[in-house]
């Protein structure tokens, strides 16, 4: 008990962390967060300490545990990695007291997610990077001489196992990359393993639960990740009027028509970072001009529509931030006096490209008519 104790505090310990990293992302300086993500391979190794649940104290049922693995990151949030964990496990008879030990090794596959990103957008120079993980395994238990001897002395092992014992297993867990360089990370990760009742060889009726606290390095591998581009606002060159050649001709008389006034229109580009729904300090101006002419022309209405570039993510999660960015700068203008009833908001996603650059597809695009 002591022992989940502890792996829970540790899991908290790694949320809590990875929330006031985001928060601290914030104030951290341009040069800093204009990366764009490229997706690389990995590798890592793990040591440090296992568990196996039983009936007696956590610390007598501790072992060495050690992991490898090798990986790849995708996009900014998921990942897929394979691996081989195991070493030794410990299993006791509570009356009377014995204990035993045996061996396994688990081959493993994990699907990853991204924490930091998800909460606080992609960072390259993200010091602490959390993550979790889910998977499936197959275990293969080995050398558990010592419980046959056991069973054979007169101890019943209900469900001993002699020569292997081969175990399908769910797992997951929770762990963070603590940044190093930009090729380099020192790893910890906790973990938790669900496998049949018969690998400690006790009938317990109930499942059996393996767990892990590691610590290790993380090796990326691939390209650095590159720097954005500066997003530029492209406006059309002023077109000069021809040269007027005044002609003489007879005057014409002919009737006046009516004149016709044409309706007035504004368009602004609001850009945003690769993975961020937050307004700029560079991009605030163009809302004030919005503001400025919204309330110049009060029977005008403002179509907010947002859209993501398909160069970065994947559709679900390009919808999301798409509309994220349209109802952000829809909150500026309500926050500047402009009236709900003239605000309509739209998103695209990836679906829409209006542009021909990934930069300027990170976009709300706001058309007053």
């Amino acid at each position: 008990m002591k022992q989940r104790r502890t792996l829970f505090a540790l899991a908290l310990l790694c949320g809590a962390t990875a929330f006031a990293q985001g928060a601290s992302n914030s104030s951290q300086t341009k040069d800093e967060s204009k990366t764009e993500f490229t997706p690389h391979w990995y590798m890592g190794i793990q040591a440090g300490a296992g568990f196996t649940r039983g009936e007696v104290k956590t610390g007598d049922l501790i072992s060495p545990a050690a992991a490898i693995y090798g990986g790849y990151q995708f996009t900014p949030l998921w990942g897929l990695r394979a691996g081989i964990s195991g070493w030794q496990g410990k299993g006791a008879w509570v009356s009377p007291r014995q204990d035993y030990k045996y061996n396994y090794l688990q081959g493993n596959v994990d699907a990853t997610l991204d924490l930091g990103n998800l909460f606080a957008g992609y960072n390259e120079h993200r010091v602490f990077n959390p993550y979790a993980f889910v998977g499936v395994g197959l275990n293969g238990a080995f050398n558990n001489d010592e419980a046959v001897a056991l069973n054979t002395s007169g101890y019943q092992l209900e469900y001993l196992w002699k020569d292997n014992q081969f175990s399908v297993v769910g797992r997951a867990g929770l762990g963070a990359n603590l940044r190093l360089s930009s090729k380099l990370y020192f790893n910890l990760e906790v973990n938790a393993n669900v496998l049949s009742d018969k690998f400690n060889s006790k009938k317990a009726g109930n499942a059996d639960w393996q767990f892990n606290a590691l610590a290790g390095l993380t090796f990326k591998f691939g390209k650095k990740a590159k720097a954005a581009p500066e997003v530029v606002s492209y406006e059309p060159a002023p077109v000069q009027p021809a040269p007027v050649v005044e002609e003489k001709t007879e005057p014409v008389v002919t009737q006046p028509t009516p004149v016709v006034q044409e309706k007035e229109t504004m368009t602004e580009n609001v850009y945003f970072l690769i993975n961020s729904a937050s307004i700029r300090t560079s991009e605030k101006e163009k809302i004030e001009k919005l503001v400025e002419f919204l309330r110049t022309h009060s029977e005008l209405k403002v179509n907010v529509c947002g859209y993501a570039d398909k160069n970065t993510g994947y559709a679900a999660y390009n919808k999301r931030l798409s509309k994220k960015r349209a109802e952000v700068v829809a909150k500026a203008l309500k926050e500047a006096g402009i009236s709900q009833e003239r605000i309509i908001v739209d998103y695209k996603g990836d679906t829409v490209q209006p542009f021909s650059s990934p930069e300027q597809n990170r976009v709300s695009i706001c058309v007053v008519e």
